[in-house]
């Protein structure tokens, strides 16, 4: 943030504001915990603060502090949109394009509140009145922990603060073996452990509560995985009638396309799922080195992301998804044998 945008901030916060904070679809990890930290932190600064998930999440995340006051706009949707008109301040975290919440984009698009974002994906969007765009981050926690820093109140953040700060950082950086995990981003963190911050418990929470279901599921997942050593390329598929047969919940596929790139070798892995109700094949990309995954699901599944970790979708069916993909690929075996 420049010192012109601290400022505004500072303006804006230096009265009790109505204020709502807005994660992405789906929200993961750094999503629930930038928005989980923010609205303990201007909670404490004598706001009116609530969080609005745009849908569920998964259920590795509901043991975060102040999960209990968050709002889901499906299920309670009366209620989001009245705190969506009365706010006078929101706050969108984590997403930089108003398509990324669903069904509450035209609601969003309608709101007369002052919009902040804080998010560190590429190509943002002109719709804030104040915008931290930072696509070097490891995560949006990171950044929040800075724009806390920015006003001068790092000594406002409490342990539930910092859980909420510690889980975004450690889930978004791949338990912090991601090339956007910095020094700083090291030093945060053990800043987070030192205001209260349960390292390994926090790291039990998330990773360290799998239902039987789950782990049959990724049985099923990496007995599908398909490796082309040519492309240096690994891929996942897992259809509707297989989610259903190990009971899916939301979050149960997390984690999973990172296998592929735990292979000798393989630097592009990719997990096609298949979503019957939505009529989509849901698709997450990760790569390492230089091949850009934002890229490659910008310009073939209407997708995006980071260079290293990005999502898209295809329209298609399963088989008709992985035959698309399978010739478009050919066209990049250079780039991936560089």
């Amino acid at each position: 943030m420049n010192s012109a945008d601290i400022t505004t901030v500072k303006s804006i916060l230096s009265k009790p504001q109505k204020i709502a904070i807005i994660p992405h679809r789906n929200p993961d990890g750094d999503a629930m915990g930038s928005c989980l930290a923010l609205h303990g932190f201007l909670s404490k600064k004598g706001h009116t603060v609530a969080v609005i998930a745009p849908n569920d999440y998964p259920k590795f995340l509901k043991w975060m502090p102040g999960n209990d006051s968050v709002i889901n706009f499906e299920r309670e949707n009366p209620k989001a949109k009245e705190v969506i008109d009365t706010a006078t301040v929101i706050f969108t975290l984590d997403f930089n394009d108003l398509s990324r919440v669903g069904q509450m984009e035209s609601i969003l698009q309608d709101a007369k509140a002052d919009f902040i974002m804080i998010d560190h994906h590429q190509q943002p969007s002109d719709y804030a009145k104040v915008t931290y765009s930072d696509v070097t981050m490891s995560s949006t926690c990171e950044m929040v922990y800075n724009f806390i820093d920015f006003l001068g109140e790092t000594d406002q953040i409490d342990a539930d603060i910092a859980t909420n700060l510690y889980t975004g950082i450690m889930t978004d950086t791949g338990s912090f073996k991601y090339r956007s995990t910095s020094s700083k981003t090291h030093r945060v963190v053990a800043e987070l452990i030192d205001k209260g911050a349960d390292n390994m418990e926090i790291h039990r929470e998330v990773f360290d509560t799998n239902s039987p279901s789950r782990l049959h599921l990724l049985g099923v997942a990496l007995s599908n995985m398909v490796i082309l050593p040519e492309y240096r390329t690994a891929y996942i598929t897992l259809t509707q009638d297989e989610l259903d047969q190990y009971d899916f919940k939301k979050g149960d596929t997390e984690g999973f396309v990172n296998y592929g790139l735990t292979l000798e070798g393989i630097i592009f892995a990719l997990i096609f799922i298949e979503h019957r109700e939505e009529g989509i094949i849901k698709i997450s990309l990760r790569s390492v080195g230089d091949f850009s995954v934002n890229e490659f699901a910008r310009a073939h599944f209407n997708g995006g992301g980071h260079n290293n970790a990005a999502g898209g979708r295809s329209e298609l069916g399963m088989e008709e998804t992985i035959a698309r993909f399978n010739e478009i690929l050919k066209s990049y075996k250079n780039k991936l044998n560089p």
